[in-house]
């Protein structure tokens, strides 16, 4: 059944006809890459020069079968699986969307994703954007962003009838919204823990959604302090309103800020920032972001070191220092 079997006895297959311990053979017998290649030992008379270019493409052609062999290794492998899934009665989709972590968490999201600002409920119909989102997930996009500020709510409207008429596997997708303006009055927007909560609430009515997989807060707001914006997050997160919570268009202090904040006072911290992008704004992804993620990673570990000192009984290396001086 396999590539690397005997069809039956007296078939020709592979290098000879009957080759190999019980009528098997190896990936390198069928693909002719166990022989070592045939050395001529007359060529004494011939210049350097010659010996070094037969030394070239002798590496260039070992270099060449050891990637069709490493290739017909994994080909047998993908077709063993498939073949294993088959009679498991067990379908896979193929797709070759890739997908990464979010942050340092362990949840899986698409490298592409799709947004809804000024599309759903606003630009395009609710057949087109059926239409687009049925693409987007067949190609295996699982990560639809949207906010509450979205055509006054009519894109989390849009989304959730789309996510209810498809009946998708509430597990198979990832539904991230943005909380800050929710509405016209003073208490209905901005990041308090009155708008964070209620405004949370509202897009679950409108998304038809127990939880969303990510709220975030869309900008800062200098009217909340840091400890009641993540002390919200923590709150909406624990109550099985959401699963993450991140930040949107926040500089590199301010999500700073919140993660000390968070650490401080054993809160959740932010898993991720969206921020924006593009080849004329590159300075803060490229240049801030990465200098910030260092400095967390720093955090941590002097907080690991901290806690590995206090669980052993030995004071912390600071402390030691201070005892010498």
């Amino acid at each position: 059944m396999f590539a690397g079997r005997a069809s039956g006895a007296g078939s020709g297959v592979g290098p000879s006809a009957g080759g190999g311990k019980g009528g098997k053979f190896s990936v390198e017998e069928l693909y002719g890459f166990n022989k070592k290649p045939k050395v001529n030992r007359g060529n004494a008379g011939k210049s350097e020069r010659g010996d070094g270019k037969k030394g070239t493409k002798e590496k260039e052609e070992s270099l060449l079968a050891s990637q069709i062999l490493e290739a017909a290794r994994r080909l047998m492998e993908r077709r063993r699986l498939e073949l294993y899934l088959k009679e498991c009665d067990v379908t896979v989709p193929h797709t070759s969307m890739p997908y990464r972590n979010l942050g340092k968490s362990g949840l899986r999201v698409s490298c592409l994703g799709l947004g809804t600002w000024v599309t759903f409920g606003s630009q395009i119909s609710d057949e087109m954007a059926e239409s687009v989102m049925t693409t987007a997930y067949d190609s295996g996009v699982n990560l639809f962003d949207t906010a509450e500020v979205y055509a006054s709510g009519r894109a989390e409207t849009t989304l959730g009838n789309i996510l209810k008429k498809k009946g998708w596997r509430r597990s198979s997708y990832v539904v991230t919204t943005k909380i800050y303006w929710g509405g016209q009055a003073e208490t209905e927007r901005g990041l308090s823990r009155k708008h964070i909560i209620e405004g949370l609430r509202g897009s679950l009515a409108r998304l038809q959604l127990d939880y969303v997989d990510i709220v975030f807060a869309n900008r800062t707001d200098i009217n909340s302090p840091m400890e009641e914006v993540v002390r919200a997050m923590t709150f909406v997160i624990e109550r099985g309103m959401a699963m993450y919570w991140g930040t949107s268009r926040w500089n590199a202090m301010e999500i700073m800020e919140a993660y000390s904040v968070a650490r401080q006072f054993n809160l959740v911290p932010p898993v991720c920032e969206q921020a924006e992008y593009h080849y004329f704004q590159r300075d803060k992804v490229e240049l801030h972001l990465p200098e910030l993620y260092h400095k967390i990673e720093q955090l941590l570990e002097n907080l690991g070191s901290i806690r590995m000192d206090t669980l052993l009984g030995n004071k912390p290396r600071n402390a030691k220092k201070e005892a010498r001086s």
